[in-house]
C-alpha cells in the first residue's frame, strides 16, 4: 500500500509515454500516459505490465510529461491503481504545466483532489473486495463479458458510460462479445460502445 503523505516524496512509475486515448469519451485525443506501478486488484484478463517501476519525484515526472507531450494539454494517470499513489501536490504541478488530468481508477479507493475527469472501470465481476469507494465518477466505463450484471452498473451515477468489449484472445468469442455490446448499448442508448482503438491502430 502506497501513503499518500507529502512526505513521500518518491512515486512508483511503470512508465510515461505520448500516444493517443484509445478508450472511452477521450478516444482519438493524444495524451501523456503516466502508468504507476502496483494494483490492488488481480483481473484475469489485464493486459498491463505494471509490476516493474522506477522511482521518480513529482518533479521529475511533470518534467517527463512536458517533454514527451510537447503542446499536448492531456494527461492521463493510470496503472496499475494510480489512486494508490497519486497526490494533491502532483495534481498541482501538472496543472501549473497547464495539463488537463484524467485518472483512470478500478474505483476502491478515494481520489485525491485535483483530478479533472475520474474514468471508473469498476471490477466486480473479475476480482473480490472491488466494491466502489470514488466519490465521484466523470465516466463509468465496463468492461462487458456476457456475463456482466447490468443492473448493478444502472445504479451507479456517472455523467457518461461506455461499454467496453472484453479481449479474451479468441476472436470467435470477441466476435460474439462485440455483437452483444452493440446490441447493449442500443438497447440502453445512455451507454456508449467504447473500442480499443490503440488495438485497431497497433499504436501503444
Amino acid at each position: 500500500m502506497f501513503s499518500h503523505s507529502n512526505a513521500v516524496s518518491l512515486m512508483r512509475v511503470n512508465e510515461i509515454f505520448y500516444s493517443i486515448q484509445g478508450e472511452g469519451h477521450f478516444a482519438g485525443v493524444p495524451a501523456v500516459f503516466v502508468r504507476l506501478s502496483g494494483c490492488n486488484l488481480a483481473c484475469s484478463f489485464c493486459d498491463t505490465d505494471f509490476q516493474s517501476f522506477t522511482e521518480m519525484t513529482e518533479e521529475e515526472i511533470v518534467q517527463a510529461v512536458e517533454t514527451l507531450g510537447g503542446k499536448a494539454t492531456h494527461v492521463v494517470l493510470t496503472g496499475g491503481e494510480p489512486s494508490l499513489q497519486v497526490t494533491p501536490t502532483l495534481c498541482d504541478k501538472l496543472h501549473k504545466a497547464g495539463k488537463f488530468i484524467q485518472m483512470e481508477t478500478n474505483g476502491t479507493h478515494e481520489v485525491t483532489e485535483g483530478i479533472d475527469f475520474v474514468t471508473c472501470s469498476p471490477k466486480f465481476e473479475f476480482c473480490k473486495h472491488a466494491e466502489l469507494k470514488v466519490k465521484r465518477i466523470d465516466e463509468l466505463k465496463v468492461v462487458y463479458t456476457l456475463e456482466n450484471n447490468m443492473a448493478r452498473y444502472e445504479k451507479i451515477e456517472a455523467r457518461y458510460r461506455s461499454l467496453q468489449p472484453c479481449d479474451t484472445g479468441d476472436v470467435v468469442k470477441n466476435k460474439q462479445i462485440t455483437m452483444a455490446t452493440v446490441a447493449y448499448c442500443k438497447a440502453h442508448p445512455e451507454w456508449r460502445v467504447s473500442l480499443q482503438t490503440h488495438k485497431i491502430l497497433d499504436v501503444r
